[in-house]
C-alpha cells in the first residue's frame, strides 16, 4: 500500500464531505440546509456501499453522515442567542458520543484516523499493524485509549461551551468558544499522543524490526509524522 492510498479512506470519509460543505455554503452561496444535504451524499453512498459490499458499516462515513443529519436538525434552531451558541456544541457532542460508542462496540473509530499517520503507506508497517492488531492486547488497548481520549475531549469541549453559553456574556462566548475548541484540540493531540499514538508507533517499529530480514539493519523510526509527531514525543 502506497502512502497516498493509505490516506484515501480518511480523505473520502472526512475531508471530502467536510470540504464540500464549506464549498457549497461559502463558495457557492448555498443555504446551510442545502450545503449539509449535498455534502451528505458521499458519506451516505460510502456507508451504504460498505453495508452492501462488505456487510459492515463504514464507521467514519456513518459518523459524518450522522453529524450532518444532526446539523440539519439543529439548523432549524433560531431565536435565543445563547441557544444558538449551544447549537455550535451539538456537533462536538455527537462526534464524541459516536467515538465512545465505537469503543464500547469493540471497533474504535479513531483508529482510521491514526493508522495512516503511523503506517505511512509502508508495507512493512502495514503488515506489522495487522499482526499487532490480531495478537497484541497492549496494541489494541492503545487503540481504544486513543479513541477514548478524543471522545472525552470532544464531550468535554461541548460541556464547557454549554456552561459558558449560559454563564458568560454572549459577546464573550462568541470569541471564547473558538479558544475553547483550540485548547481542546491541542490537549487531545498531547494526551492521545502520550498515552496511545506514541506507544503504538513504538510497538510498530519494534514489530517491524523483529520481522526484518537476517542481517538487515533496523532503522525504522518509532515517531509518527505530523500532526501526530509532536504528541508522540
Amino acid at each position: 500500500m502506497t502512502k497516498k492510498k493509505a490516506f484515501v479512506p480518511l480523505i473520502m470519509d472526512v475531508a471530502v464531505p467536510v470540504g464540500s460543505y464549506y464549498l457549497f455554503k461559502d463558495g457557492l452561496g448555498m443555504s446551510t440546509l442545502a450545503a449539509l444535504g449535498w455534502s451528505s451524499v458521499v458519506p451516505a453512498v460510502r456507508t451504504g456501499w460498505s453495508v452492501v459490499k462488505d456487510r459492515t458499516v463504514n464507521g467514519l462515513a456513518a459518523l459524518i453522515l450522522f453529524v450532518n443529519v444532526v446539523g440539519l436538525l439543529l439548523s432549524f434552531v433560531a431565536g435565543d442567542p445563547r441557544l444558538m451558541l449551544v447549537k455550535d456544541s451539538g456537533v462536538s457532542s455527537v462526534v464524541g458520543i459516536g467515538i465512545l460508542v465505537s469503543v464500547a462496540m469493540g471497533r474504535p473509530i479513531m483508529t482510521a484516523v491514526a493508522k495512516p499517520w503511523l503506517v505511512k503507506g509502508d508495507e512493512r508497517r502495514e503488515a506489522a499493524w495487522r499482526r499487532l492488531q490480531s495478537g497484541s492486547e497492549d496494541f489494541r488497548r492503545a487503540e481504544r485509549v486513543f479513541s477514548v481520549v478524543w471522545g472525552v475531549v470532544l464531550l468535554g469541549e461541548c460541556v464547557v461551551r454549554i456552561v459558558g453559553a449560559y454563564t458568560l456574556p454572549v459577546d464573550t462566548m462568541v470569541w471564547l468558544g473558538t479558544v475553547i475548541m483550540i485548547v481542546a484540540m491541542a490537549g487531545g493531540f498531547l494526551v492521545s499522543g502520550a498515552l496511545a499514538a506514541g506507544p503504538m508507533a513504538a510497538m510498530l517499529a519494534a514489530e517491524v524490526c523483529d520481522k526484518r530480514a537476517e542481517g538487515e539493519k533496523c532503522s525504522v523510526s518509532a515517531a509518527p509524522e505530523a500532526p501526530l509527531a509532536a504528541v508522540a514525543e
